[in-house]
């Protein structure tokens, strides 16, 4: 029996006593050991700590004089609603500007490559000594430097994020499959040298650009500035630019592919495995504007996807991934049936076609066989022909070439492009061709399509490499353009010399948006053509219709929004306004939160006063936050905002662009907020004040990033040594956010302060502070704008002695208190407002969420409406899961590896009759078959969690809680101005019977239907508006043919002998 109790007990008439009666002669003994825990004495306790506590965060802190600063000036400034469509197509037009200045950059770029390489004359023996980025500032020995290695002078550059850089040269990266000497390869880099001036020319006039690169169709890649490259572990660079994003999407239209494979049993052994290698290299050259299927086929026909029968997806990241998984599922048996999956492919292809949905532009289908006996001619003139809209690609698999003109044929009749795969290192250069078969009609007709990727990660670009321990890898979205090659014999074939382009962080987008003017909890958020998020301070899935297909427009809806490492919960109404950024597949939306959120206002100083205030040392401004642009000139890159501020103030810097409006904000916080400093000053040399250092810091931000920050105690002193640092990303002003402890504020009832300790990172809580913030507002009324935040932060074990202080304290006449937090029979806490301990008996219980200590009471403050559970979900987590794995990869990668398989090829090479059916065998099981294993890896899921928030309404619970041989009682009562209560629980009645509750997040499994239809569903998105599919000039005659795998290898050992004995 539970239900909320009432301490009156004395109130209760006949029929309830009787009642009451009853339930004793039942129960017995049980009700003996309930124990009443009477509200008024922690009424008393909440009363008397929080009068305490609240006096000691006001004092510290300034609030009543900050807030009373602020209402002298309430006549002077002038309060403005936010017109959210202004403002969005303001800061869309601020983006289009910016990109506008990128694209230029590029465009430039792609003149001087193209010039460069009309004026060149191909020169088989070129020698030329170039500047390799792998190579570069090597020496052997005897101290000579490499061949290729030559001195190439680095320095960091603050630009670049302190990487060592050469902002004068670029230099050439080259895969490690391919020889560095190659003719094609010192060709392209001989003629691409004239880049280096348009790289610096382009850095003159956009010094907020950053790196600018050509990749090559022939596999190198230029970068600027000039960086060192390093190899990993295995002596290998896995990066080639021509299966990145921005190369795909510049060199071809977008595209419906159908990958069909052959699972004969001829196909056994290494054939299977350079198939499935090849059909992976395919999809590593898909990209999100692309739809593709994978067919396997022997005398039947598998989808390697049971439930994506008869269809196409999207070629995202995650479709991918999924195909490739199972992948590993095909295996070779019976015979194949080469005219029953070229029927399903063409229909296919049609049927999707007509759906309206996928590319609508170019379409293809893949073969991979080791074989064909037949031309199957009447197919394609019944599915194909005469127009040829579906190209051929067909890939022969080992080194018989009985079949190969079978499928030679049916490549070159239907404009597309045959190549034989005989080893795993030859399947990346043969899928490569297919790109330049596609690229032909964009390069006849000289469309230098400007693209834009969505966000993304390079991990393996060294300036990631070098940056993601110290920073964390950079999301960036790349703006891209195609390089054709001019010379008049060459313009049938279309022959696409590479792309070019340069890389935009995100954060750069993030300072062109004023955040003062989008409030506390406002963003602004960016998404692709494809419903992708660019930019979005949390990163989380927000697509509307509406945005994709480039409308102007307004919605609203509530919103939960996580704060605090994920583990608290804001609720609220946002305002949604959004519009397109023309000349990008970008729209641009802003998010507005209702209340303070739409209220802005205009203060006015003059110039004089607020320099003079802002001269203070212990001011500081958001250094995230563009109130003036230092990266124009290389002269300003050196200075803080504040410094830049006070130069352009002082007209002392003509050159500086600043944001007048936001600067003008900022002298006038700085004027009102002035006198604290005195203020605080007077407390610390008052040595009567503070004896015990319980205090240690002060600290106010304003709406303009501008804070200021006093400390009571010594630097050295200081229990939170992060508090406020650079590197304390959630507590300073942020491109995308307020800091938490000033956003926590502005959702407190005014006058109020909400107090927290801050979580770590780690499993176990180790916070031994507490921080103390309550928000500023300009007028009493929900319509008036937060204008600033103060707070303070003090010693955990100063904050928790004045609550047992507090619960000590009796009414009694006698001085003996009928119940104290000393007794053995309860239990005393002291939560906030989203369950969290921030007091306990238990010290190691501090931080945990209640729920797990005391779960029973936790349950029924939920069943009672004081507490409430919100589910929240993650799309982005990461959770365990078994997988079985092979060591084959890493033997493909590891050169030594690499080298004895090459030795092994050779042998093979020698005994040709014996490689179909011995050698071929023997190499897959010694390099690549290895023993199959259980490995706990981590992958991509669906979680849900849940986070607590109290109901303002509710100030004090009692309750009683049966259990199984006991009554638990307790008492909850809120802290006056406060965001805590007080919690004190009957300890005599452990009601073990109630499981704890928890916030640990539970991974959502589907069903195999759910998860189909998942797979199915086709996501908003709006098509690319240029389409090349085919061009009546385009050469189809270039249509392959079995390469000289003799040479090619030999270039391949040369370079794999240079890595081995280099190291």
């Amino acid at each position: 029996m539970a239900g909320p109790g009432s301490p009156r007990r004395g109130s209760r008439g006949p029929s309830a006593l009787l009642a009451a009666a009853l339930l004793y002669a039942a129960l017995g003994d049980v009700v003996l050991s309930e124990q009443q825990i009477p509200l008024s004495v922690v009424k008393l306790w909440a009363s008397a700590f929080g009068g305490e506590i609240k006096s000691i965060a006001a004092k510290y802190s300034g609030s009543q004089l900050l807030q009373k600063k602020y209402k002298e000036y309430e006549k002077d400034v002038a309060i403005e609603e936010i017109d959210g469509l202004q403002l969005v197509k303001k800061l869309a037009k601020n983006m289009e500007e910016m990109f506008h200045k990128k694209s230029e950059a590029v465009r430039r770029l792609v003149e001087a490559a193209e010039e460069a390489h009309l004026k060149h004359e191909f020169d088989a023996d070129l020698q030329y000594e170039y500047f390799n980025a792998v190579l570069i500032n090597e020496r052997d020995k005897d101290g000579n430097f490499l061949e290729l290695g030559k001195e190439f002078i680095l320095a960091p550059n603050d630009h670049f994020n302190n990487l060592p850089v050469n902002i004068s040269l670029s230099d050439v990266q080259v895969p490690t499959n391919m020889y560095n000497k190659d003719p094609a390869i010192v060709n392209g880099v001989y003629w691409s040298e004239s880049l280096n001036k348009v790289f610096v020319d382009n850095f003159d006039r956009d010094p907020s650009l950053i790196w600018q690169y050509f990749g090559s169709a022939k596999g190198f890649f230029r970068q600027y500035p000039g960086i060192k490259w390093e190899p990993d572990e295995n002596g290998v660079i896995a990066f080639d630019c021509r299966n990145r994003k921005w190369y795909i999407q510049a060199a071809t239209s977008p595209k419906d592919v159908v990958i069909l494979v052959d699972v004969s049993g001829s196909m056994k052994g290494l054939r299977l495995t350079i198939a499935k290698q090849t059909v992976s290299s395919i999809l590593d050259t898909l990209g999100d504007d692309d739809f593709f299927n994978i067919i396997a086929y022997n005398e039947e026909l598998h989808y390697v996807e049971p439930c994506l029968n008869g269809t196409l997806v999207q070629a995202d990241r995650t479709n991918k991934e999924h195909f490739r998984e199972h992948l590993d599922k095909l295996f070779a048996k019976g015979i194949g049936m080469l005219d029953i999956a070229l029927n399903e492919a063409f229909n296919i292809l049609s049927d999707f076609n007509h759906t309206g949905q996928g590319s609508i532009c170019s379409q293809a289908l893949m073969l991979i066989t080791d074989g064909a006996v037949d031309t199957y001619d009447a197919i394609f003139a019944k599915h194909n022909w005469p127009d040829r809209k579906v190209r051929i690609f067909t890939y022969l698999i080992g080194r018989e070439a009985a079949f190969a003109d079978n499928l030679k044929w049916m490549a070159c009749a239907n404009k597309g492009f045959f190549t034989q795969i005989s080893t795993l290192a030859d399947v990346q250069e043969n899928v490569m061709e297919y790109l330049h078969v596609l690229s032909r009609p964009k390069v006849i007709d000289q469309e230098h399509d400007v693209v834009w990727t969505e966000a993304y990660i390079d991990s393996t670009l060294p300036q990631a490499q070098k940056l993601a321990d110290d920073q964390g890898l950079v999301l960036m979205t790349t703006v891209a353009m195609p390089v054709f090659s001019k010379q008049n014999e060459t313009r049938s074939k279309g022959i696409l010399l590479g792309v070019v382009g340069t890389d935009v962080p995100v954060k750069e987008l993030l300072k062109t948006i004023p955040k003062y003017k989008l409030g506390i909890h406002g963003y602004a958020f960016a998404i692709t053509n494809n419903g992708y998020i660019l930019t979005h301070p949390e990163l989380r899935p927000l697509l509307r219709n509406a945005m994709v297909n480039r409308k102007t427009g307004k919605f609203s809806m509530e919103v939960k929004k996580t704060v605090d490492k994920g583990k608290r919960v804001l609720v609220m109404t946002n305002d949604y306004y959004y519009t397109d950024i023309k000349g990008t597949p970008f729209s641009l939306g802003v998010a507005l939160s209702r209340g303070h959120g739409k209220y802005f206002f205009r203060g006015n100083v003059t110039i004089e006063e607020g320099l003079h205030d802002l001269e203070h040392p212990d001011v500081s401004l958001a250094d995230e936050w563009s109130y003036c642009n230092t990266d124009l000139h290389p002269e300003h890159r050196h200075l803080s905002q504040l410094e830049a501020i006070k130069l352009y103030l002082k007209g002392k810097e003509p050159l500086l662009q600043c944001d007048k409006e936001l600067i003008q904000e900022v002298l006038f916080d700085a004027v009102v907020s002035a006198p604290i400093e005195a203020y605080w000053t007077s407390l610390a040399l008052n040595k009567s004040e503070n004896s015990d250092k319980g205090v240690e810091v002060a600290f106010l931000g304003t709406r303009t990033g501008l804070s200021r920050i006093n400390l009571f105690v010594g630097a050295e002193q200081l229990t939170n040594q992060d508090f406020l640092k650079a590197g304390d990303k959630e507590n300073i002003f942020n491109a995308d956010h307020f800091p938490l402890w000033y956003r926590r504020a502005a959702e407190q009832i005014p006058g109020s302060f909400v107090y927290s300790i801050p979580f770590s990172t780690g499993t176990v809580n180790k916070s031994n502070v507490v921080t103390a913030s309550t928000s500023i507002q300009l007028l009493d009324e929900r319509k008036s704008p937060v204008v600033a935040a103060v707070g303070i932060q003090m010693k955990l074990e100063f904050f928790q002695r004045k609550f047992w202080t507090a619960s000590r304290q009796c009414a009694a006449l006698d001085g003996k208190c009928s119940i104290s937090c000393d007794d053995e029979t309860v239990n005393c806490y002291l939560i906030d407002n989203n369950g969290f301990i921030l007091v306990s008996e238990d010290y190691t219980q501090t931080g945990d969420f209640f729920g797990e200590v005391e779960g029973a009471v936790m349950n029924k403050l939920l069943a009672m409406g004081s507490f409430k559970r919100i589910t929240l979900y993650d799309y982005q987590a990461m959770c365990r899961a078994n997988k079985e794995s092979s060591d084959s990869a890493h033997g493909l990668l590891d050169p030594y590896n690499a080298f004895l398989s090459a030795v092994k090829w050779i042998m093979t090479e020698l005994v040709l009759f014996l490689v179909e059916f011995n050698l071929c065998s023997w190499w897959h099981s010694d390099m690549t078959a290895k023993a199959q294993k259980l490995k706990q890896t981590l992958e991509p899921c669906d979680t849900e969690y849940p986070a607590f928030v109290s109901e303002r309404t509710i100030k004090e619970t009692t309750g009683n809680i049966a259990c199984e041989d006991c009554s638990k009682s307790f008492v909850i009562q809120q802290i006056p101005s406060s965001n805590l209560f007080m919690v004190v629980v009957d300890s005599s009645c452990l009601c073990e019977s109630v499981a704890p509750i928890t916030m640990a997040p539970i991974e959502i499994r589907y069903n195999e239907s759910l998860k189909c239809e998942r797979l199915k569903a086709q996501k908003i998105r709006r098509r690319p508006e240029s389409c090349h599919g085919f061009h009546p000039e385009e050469n189809a005659r270039e249509c392959g043919g079995a390469r000289s795998l003799q040479a090619k290898t030999a270039l391949l050992l040369l370079s794999l002998l240079l890595i081995l004995f280099s190291r």
